[in-house]
């Protein structure tokens, strides 16, 4: 059932020389995970994200043939994207805000960008590239106007609206340290480093080779796609979360449980220890406490005067610091997102029926179910 977690094996046949999980690290981080996400469930999901982008990459050199292109271009990605219009209308949104964002860099004044948007000047096909580049093709397939209408639509985003919250209610308790660097982990994404994502993405090997601007979009389809597994997997999280007065917490599915109880133990490096007698109580009484018994002859600590009695008290200090350090660490990573949510959020988006089927992807493609589109 797992499509996507089977498939890796072929994405992990492509060349990847390079690796973006400490950067996937920090993007998870930003995303709604601990401060410190494990490197595990990083790889993980650079696996699934390099597998998905492969195999999407390889679908728009297919669409770029058909068209009797040399290079994969924005229009090849469009086309995938058509079919899921919720997707299709956030790329349109970005590819909006890069054109934006190519203004401000060239520096353009206040005069001449209005001049832009009084359609007076000359300039503006070359500004607005992206732009002009969505709406040309949209008009050469779109038969009904529904997705022309994707560019002026000014929708609110409910995905971009949950993650703009939960990244609120994440940064209340932060000091300045922690905001400053929550702040460096949101501005992290795969176009930071065009060479280094070329390189992961091996397009060198490739007969027809994506251009810039196919470059920009794969890039944003790959952070959205680590976005979207950092939200499925806090839905799996929570459900697998056993909450106390829970009604509903006996419906949950006996294989989730039992596979999250196996495998947890094992990634933290601990054991499961099986009761033997069903019938013992959960919680037996303490024993009884006895006395101390004094020999003869021999000096009980703290006897020696308060000198001993305040190296004890130290060592006790030290003792509890290094206890409640190891408790600290021991919850940050059970709080974390963890490689069995990863698997289980991939294998519940992959099928039809089911709490995330709303998500789903709108069609499958070589028996894959995709995560961009």
């Amino acid at each position: 059932p797992m499509s996507v977690l089977a498939s890796t094996s072929s994405g992990r046949g492509v060349a990847k020389a390079s690796s973006f999980a400490p950067e996937i690290q920090s993007m998870m981080f930003s995303l709604g995970d601990v401060r410190r996400p494990l490197h595990e469930t990083a790889v993980l999901v650079e696996d699934i994200v390099h597998t998905q982008l492969i195999h999407l990459l390889h679908q728009a050199a297919e669409v770029s043939q058909l068209r009797g292109a040399r290079v994969i271009s924005a229009e090849d990605l469009l086309f995938l994207m058509c079919k899921d219009k919720k997707k299709l209308r956030r790329l349109l949104k970005y590819m909006n805000f890069r054109d934006y964002k190519s203004r401000i860099t060239k520096g353009l004044e206040e005069d001449d960008l209005l001049e832009d948007k009084s359609g007076t000047g000359s300039s503006n096909s070359s500004v607005n590239k992206r732009q002009k580049i969505a709406h040309d093709f949209l008009s050469s397939i779109d038969q009904t106007g529904e997705l022309l209408a994707l560019l002026d639509d000014e929708e609110i985003d409910e995905v971009k609206q949950e993650r703009m919250e939960r990244a609120e209610k994440q940064t209340r308790m932060m000091d300045s340290a922690q905001y400053a660097e929550f702040c460096e982990s949101r501005q992290l994404g795969f176009s930071k480093k065009a060479s280094k994502f070329r390189d992961w993405l091996d397009c060198s090997s490739m007969e027809i080779k994506p251009n810039v601007i196919a470059m920009e979009i794969l890039a944003y389809l790959a952070y959205e796609t680590v976005a979207q597994i950092v939200d499925l997997a806090l839905l799996v999280k929570q459900d697998m979360t056993p909450k106390a007065g829970d009604p509903f917490t006996h419906a949950v599915s006996a294989t989730i449980i039992q596979y999250h109880n196996s495998v947890e133990p094992n990634l933290l490096g601990q054991h499961v220890i099986v009761k033997t007698n069903p019938d013992s109580p959960e919680n037996t009484p303490p024993p009884t406490p006895t006395p101390p018994v004094h020999h003869l002859g021999k000096v009980q600590p703290g006897s020696m005067g308060n000198g001993s009695l305040g190296q004890d008290s130290t060592k006790t200090k030290q003792r509890k610091r290094k206890r409640s350090a190891a408790a600290c660490g021991i919850e940050a990573q059970n709080s974390a997102i963890q490689p069995s949510h990863i698997r289980e959020a991939v294998r519940r988006y992959s099928h039809k029926i089911g709490l995330l089927s709303p998500f789903t992807s709108a069609y499958r493609r070589s028996g894959m179910t995709f995560l961009a589109c």
